[in-house]
């Protein structure tokens, strides 16, 4: 499953990715303003359980292995989750990008810990950093 941000700079980039990672064809997608950071931060509360119950019957229908939780640079969702000074440097916005992504990994282990997550900040020209 691809959970990422609904930027429409992101589309293309992000299939590229999923297709350069032997998953053409072979996933689920959702998609919501920051993705994984709606998923997860207090700002976006009301979008929660949308996705966690979506995240469960993906499992169920389709028995997926790993989530790939994929933020974006220039995000808008970030900056009005985190504020413009978290996001205005490429350190502050590694920061709070990754906090986020470190807390929707430790969701999914809650609630389904025989997927594995693998989780990134993609940037405008589709490299991804990646965040353990």
């Amino acid at each position: 499953m691809l959970l990422n941000c609904i930027d429409p700079r992101f589309t293309d980039t992000s299939a590229r990715y999923m297709a350069a990672n032997d998953m053409r064809g072979r996933y689920s997608h959702f998609v919501v303003a920051g993705g994984p950071i709606g998923a997860v931060h207090p700002r976006f509360a009301a979008w929660h359980a949308a996705f966690w119950e979506n995240l469960d019957i993906t499992v169920q229908l389709h028995r997926i292995k790993r989530v790939v939780a994929m933020t974006h640079r220039d995000c808008g969702a970030a900056k009005l989750a985190f504020g413009e000074a978290a996001v205005a440097t490429r350190e502050a916005e590694n920061a709070s990008h990754g906090e986020m992504l470190r807390a929707f990994t430790s969701e999914v282990r809650r609630r389904q810990p025989a997927l594995l997550v693998v989780a990134g900040i993609m940037d405008i020209d589709g490299n991804v950093d990646a965040v353990g």
